[in-house]
């Protein structure tokens, strides 16, 4: 059934008399012209007849898309950015709960503020462009071409619920965001390794030589427990990892959702087999991937409690809190080697005492400097001794060598020797 056009305006047979169309009740009053009848398409007014925004128009449009079953009513983009984030697109995302977190910040603090309040069908290159120098100027360019990721898929998203027919951040080329910045792995010389070690608290000098001796990443050692070391193979198994969610703590498995095997020297064995004579391992129970309360039978199970035996806690017991571990311990062992600033000094009032005031110390942030800097390390002692590029991948849990070549291209080797021999040597001449 083809659609029709009505004139609202006017009655469609003419009087008998005058041979004119009579007067409707609601003649002059709201938009004229109304296209119905199209199958699955719903009805529209119009101002006009003809011209490009006219009724005749959008029926003859609407007509051929309705046939090819490539309609989009424009009118469901009408709902706000907000709305539809709120109330379709956030209610539906799935995955790992530190990285929707993530997601959620970036969201509703860079895009809802500006664009929220904005129908889906208006955000197109004009609107982007002034949201894009709006936020530059209140962020860096990594943060701004990620949230940039996260705005065109939620367009992208629209596009396919049939809320709007187009993805302006995929669609234009005049207005795109800056391109995240080239970061180089670098490696740290063996003298600031042992300045930082050395620099550290007793309990935590292992971490050190962990981080650069098998290249676990930072979360990957809190979460190391005693059934992961392997002394007669000569392995560490990386199993799982400690991540902070919101202000909790839980297991959940290595970046990538990928366990691993590590070979590692005897030195670096000895090692932590003194660390767990000094410091004995303790059990910790966290819950598994996500510290909420689970809603079915099937979360119930994924994410009840598991306890491990781990090599490293914090020095009043349960596992180590990353963030309150980089401000005691890693970053004031930065600052005694000489690679950072000594941290400024502030005087904060306490809420809760009148009158009293609590020292505050705030350390430079720098990536560069982070426990990942062991990693680089590690990698690069790996890649000098002349490791094929897919057994140094699979060590560090990458998913693919594609990945390691692209991080570490710059460190591969010049010199001969084999990995294990080359990281023994690294630790034995320490002695």
């Amino acid at each position: 059934m083809a659609g029709y056009i009505e004139d609202r305006w006017l009655t469609k047979r003419p009087d008998p008399e005058t041979g004119k169309r009579r007067r409707t009740a609601r003649y002059g009053q709201g938009k004229r012209y109304r296209v119905a009848g199209i199958p699955g398409v719903r009805d529209r007014s119009f101002e006009s007849l003809t011209g490009p925004d006219g009724a005749n128009a959008w029926k003859a449009k609407a007509e051929h898309e309705s046939t090819k079953g490539e309609f989009i009513d424009p009118r469901d983009g009408n709902i706000l950015l907000r709305d539809y984030v709120e109330t379709e697109w956030w209610p539906t995302k799935t995955g790992d709960p530190a990285t929707l977190r993530t997601i959620k910040g970036r969201v509703w603090n860079h895009i809802l503020p500006h664009l929220g309040g904005m129908p889906l069908n208006s955000i197109k290159t004009a609107q982007l462009r002034v949201w894009l120098k709006t936020i530059g100027a209140q962020i860096g360019d990594g943060t701004v071409n990620e949230v940039w990721g996260y705005l065109s898929v939620i367009l992208q998203a629209a596009v396919d619920d049939e809320r709007i027919t187009k993805n302006y951040c995929r669609s234009q080329t005049t207005v795109r965001p800056p391109s995240r910045p080239e970061r180089k792995a670098r490696a740290w010389q063996k003298a600031r390794v042992l300045a930082v070690r050395e620099a550290m608290p007793d309990r935590f000098q292992a971490m050190v030589d962990i981080g650069v001796g098998a290249g676990l990443r930072q979360g990957e050692v809190f979460g190391l427990a005693v059934e992961d070391v392997d002394e007669d193979e000569g392995v560490l198994h990386v199993r799982r990892q400690v991540k902070k969610i919101g202000a909790k703590l839980v297991y959940a498995l290595p970046k990538g959702r990928k366990t691993r095997t590590v070979p590692v020297p005897p030195y670096l064995l000895a090692r932590i087999a003194a660390h767990m004579a000094g410091f004995p391992p303790q059990k910790v129970e966290l819950p598994w991937g996500d510290p909420d309360d689970p809603e079915t039978e099937k979360e119930t199970k994924e994410r009840a409690p598991q306890t491990f035996e781990l090599i490293f806690t914090a020095p009043r017991g349960g596992a180590v809190r990353r963030d309150s571990w980089d401000i005691r311990a890693w970053k004031p062992a930065l600052a005694a080697a000489g690679i950072i600033p000594e941290p400024e000094l502030t005087k904060q009032p306490i809420k809760s005492r009148p009158g009293f005031f609590r020292t505050v110390k705030k350390y430079e942030e720098s990536r560069e400097y982070g426990f990942h800097a062991l990693r680089h390390t590690f990698a690069s002692v790996q890649l000098d001794a002349r490791e094929p590029i897919v057994a140094v991948s699979k060590w560090l849990g990458h998913k693919d060598p594609s990945i390691t070549l692209k991080i570490y291209a710059h460190m591969m080797p010049e010199a001969d020797g084999r990995g294990r021999a080359a990281m023994e040597a690294w630790f034995e001449d320490q002695s």
